[in-house]
């Protein structure tokens, strides 16, 4: 099971929440607590929810999947693995300033503009990056997750994630953005110190086990010298020197080399331009700055006639607007690319469809999970025991406690997978018993900042068990890396909620 240690503990996780089911009575607010009492979950719910989750967020798994087989076509072009080892080369003596970049701008990207899901079209070649630059799949975890949860914990203008806080409290998206930004400031320079400290870590630690080995092949070869013949010890050692630096895992994490000669500049240009669209597209214009310019753009463009034939309107089809973007609009974009990208490098049709097959099929494993994690949000949903844990929590204090509140937005990250579920799960029960609506701006910030907190562990956590799966890391093994990290971020955010209330 160690193979699949990921499927593990998310099914036992999905396990436990079918068992509270039958512990806690459900409960629901709407306008006042409705008690339910129990609503338990059955066996058959058990095999028929999988489909529910599908049936409203299988888009997910579907751009999941889309994303492996574009890079399974990438892989077939020699040229991909020639750009990856070009930018090695320029980063080489600088790998922990551009770690350190890769973070910063990952980071940004999810705060800004919300693009955490998005950016899942980035992540294998970052990967690949980071274990051809000569670091292991944990530092590309830490990469990955730690700076898309650092983004949501300083979530600012991304409005997709947490633009439904102000929508249910009533306060304006930007109240507390200085403190959003101050957050999100101290955890990427807590995310960037934890991270080198490992890197240096480990390579004091691949020393040590470096001399360790060279010191029992040195005894090993000097017993066999003692036994074989002078020819048979120049083998041995020249079959000694031979030193393994990729395992058969990280193979299929990093495109094979190719000795051909290939012109990158139209791939480079392509994935640059992919990127361009992917933050245009995904940015919340309106929400976030209130503006109507990529709407009036989209009709411009859709509308304009040529001969009195809307040519575009016609060619495009059905199109949102810029900000307006689903991930299943993006899907185009990423086959549209590859088509492109296939034609300028000649890759033949036979090719295309073996390389997209496998790249689904590596990415399968995180697509599985996806399915597993929306599942446990339709159990939480269709039984709504989480009311009744809040309710008691905030019930120790009488009004805004920030502590019991902080808790709370922890515990409903935990049981939701997606953001705007957990927020919707506790907040309109919060905002009655608080009623001081100068209690709300510190609120929004209490909720987005646990929620990022939590998303590093939770075993609900998209990216996080996504992340593992597809670098095939034991979840023990990372939260014995995390584990530091996630107890400076507890301190941090504690120390400014004080400040906060103190204010």
């Amino acid at each position: 099971m160690k193979k699949h240690n990921t499927f593990k503990v998310v099914l036992i996780t999905l396990l436990v929440l079918m068992l509270l089911t039958w512990i806690l009575p459900a409960a629901y607010y709407s306008g006042s607590y409705v008690d339910q009492g129990r609503v338990q979950m059955g066996l058959f719910d058990l095999f028929s929810y999988p489909m529910t989750a599908i049936s409203y967020f299988g888009y997910i798994a579907a751009y999941v999947l889309v994303v492996g087989g574009f890079y399974g076509v990438l892989n077939k072009i020699g040229a991909y693995r020639k750009l990856l080892d070009k930018l090695v080369a320029c980063f080489k003596g600088k790998e922990v300033v551009v770690l350190s970049i890769m973070m910063v701008l990952i980071a940004l990207l999810t705060s800004i503009c919300g693009l955490q899901l998005g950016l899942i079209i980035f992540y294998p070649m970052l990967v690949s990056l980071i274990l051809l630059m000569g670091y292991d799949k944990i530092v590309a975890a830490l990469v990955i997750v730690g700076s898309t949860m650092i983004g949501m914990l300083g979530t600012t203008y991304g409005y997709n994630n947490t633009g439904i806080i102000p929508s249910i409290l009533g306060n304006k998206f930007t109240d507390e953005m200085l403190t959003k930004g101050i957050l999100l400031f101290l955890g990427m320079v807590l995310l960037i110190f934890n991270t080198i400290w490992y890197v240096k870590k480990q390579k004091v630690t691949n020393k040590k086990e470096t001399k360790k080995v060279a010191v029992k092949e040195t005894k090993k070869n000097a017993k066999n010298a003692k036994t074989k013949s002078s020819k048979d010890t120049k083998a041995a050692k020249k079959e000694d020197s031979v030193v393994v630096v990729k395992t058969p895992e990280d193979e299929s994490l990093v495109p094979t080399a190719s000795d051909k000669k290939h012109v990158v500049w139209p791939l480079a240009i392509i994935l640059v331009l992919v990127f361009i669209v992917l933050v245009l597209a995904f940015i919340s214009w309106y929400g976030a700055f209130g503006t109507d310019a990529m709407n009036n753009a989209n009709t411009a463009v859709t509308e304009f006639e040529v001969f009195g034939f809307a040519l575009f309107g016609k060619l495009l089809g059905t199109v949102n607007a810029f900000g307006s973007w689903s991930l299943i609009d993006f899907v185009t974009v990423i086959l549209s690319a590859m088509f492109i990208l296939t034609l300028i490098y000649k890759v033949k049709f036979d090719d295309v469809i073996d390389g997209f097959a496998k790249g689904v099929k590596r990415a399968l494993a995180p697509a599985m999970i996806t399915v597993l994690l929306y599942t446990i949000l339709v159990i939480t949903t269709y039984h709504p025991f989480q009311l009744v844990i809040y309710k008691a929590i905030l019930g120790i204090t009488d009004g805004f406690n920030v502590f019991t509140t902080f808790v709370v937005a922890l515990l409903s990250g935990l049981f939701n997978v997606d953001p705007a579920y957990a927020f919707q799960s506790s907040l309109p029960y919060l905002s009655s018993i608080v009623t001081n609506a100068d209690n709300y701006p510190i609120i929004s910030v209490v909720y987005q900042a646990a929620y990022g907190l939590v998303m590093l562990v939770a075993p609900t956590s998209l990216i996080l068990m996504g992340m593992l799966s597809y670098l095939k890391i034991s979840y023990g093994k990372w939260i014995k890396t995390i584990w530091k990290l996630l107890l400076e971020l507890l301190v941090v955010l504690l120390i400014v909620f004080t400040i906060l209330i103190l204010m």
